[in-house]
């Protein structure tokens, strides 16, 4: 079977380093395994995607010298699709409606885990059609989907074997928000599956959510994809890059470097090279291997400093 990767960036700013550094992770090992990989715009929430940023991205991929198979879609244009998908999980009795606020759920008493995510509690898994007419008269409801009490294993290429009991440690999940739009959970199983990916290429910051996905995967009769969580790439002083903070985006580093600089000192910092010498993202296809990748938070070459 032929590999199919994909980076899947969410257009909510500029990219910075360590989103360049998943998409070239994700190209290598695509194409040294002579794979396609794709590219999809995760913009569900268009209204914090604007499609300039969208635009920026694409530039930027091409001067990193990172080329893509095939069209791109566009996730904010995809909710008829979604919404099926969403008809299944109803059918089979899985989805209710959630009137929980955000605040709500983070001062209530449930399990609260290290990374700050809150385990729901159930609290509208079980209302009667009275209490939700009731209640759909002051708020417009989320909608959950219904867990059961079961594990979920999986191998991860980098970090290995990884489980997670989806009603002790995840709890019920959101499909879709208040507002309409679709939750990520459910638009990421769809869209890979629907597009052949079976080589998912991330952060480790979204391991915890791919228990969830695998079992959405077997909701809709889907083949669960292989998985590759990256270490994340931290500053000089440990602090995980954000596009919130601006962190060393592509407008800043197209100014003083060249793409083969950029991409020769990332390679370097995931464990590819010895060094971080200038080196074009073609010519670390043959020797990608993901065993060279650390399992640890990884850091910036002093060539950004």
């Amino acid at each position: 079977m032929q590999t199919i990767g994909r980076f899947a960036p969410s257009p909510s700013g500029r990219m910075h380093l360590g989103n360049v550094l998943c998409a070239l992770l994700a190209f290598l090992s695509a194409r040294q395994q002579n794979g396609q990989f794709l590219l999809r715009i995760e913009d569900l929430d268009a209204m914090r995607c604007p499609r300039s940023f969208a635009d920026l991205i694409m530039d930027d991929l091409r001067w990193l010298g990172l080329d893509w198979d095939g069209e791109v879609p566009y996730q904010s244009e995809r909710s008829d699709i979604y919404a099926h998908y969403e008809a299944i999980l109803r059918e089979k009795g899985l989805l209710y409606p959630c009137f929980c606020s955000r605040a709500a759920l983070h001062a209530a008493s449930a399990p609260h885990l290290s990374d700050g995510r809150v385990i729901y509690a159930g609290t509208c898994r079980d209302l009667t059609p009275k209490q939700v007419a009731e209640k759909r008269k002051t708020r417009v409801p989320a909608t959950r989907v219904r867990v059961p009490d079961t594990v979920v294993r999986f191998t991860d290429a980098v970090w290995g074997d990884y489980e997670e009991n989806l009603a002790q440690e995840c709890g019920d999940f959101i499909v879709r928000r208040s507002d309409g739009v679709f939750a990520y959970q459910l638009a990421v199983v769809v869209d890979d599956a629907l597009t052949g990916v079976n080589e998912v290429v991330r952060g480790a910051d979204l391991i915890s959510s791919t228990p969830r996905q695998i079992w959405l995967y077997r909701q809709f009769g889907f083949t669960p994809p292989r998985f590759a969580h990256l270490p994340l790439l931290c500053d000089h002083d440990g602090r995980r890059l954000s596009k919130r903070d601006e962190d060393l985006d592509l407008g800043l580093l197209r100014q003083r470097f060249s793409p083969e600089q950029v991409i020769g000192a990332l390679a370097c910092a995931a464990g590819l090279i010895d060094r971080p010498e200038p080196v074009a993202a073609r010519e670390l296809v043959l020797s990608f291997d993901w065993a060279k990748v650390p399992r640890h938070d990884l850091y910036l070459p002093d060539i950004f400093r």
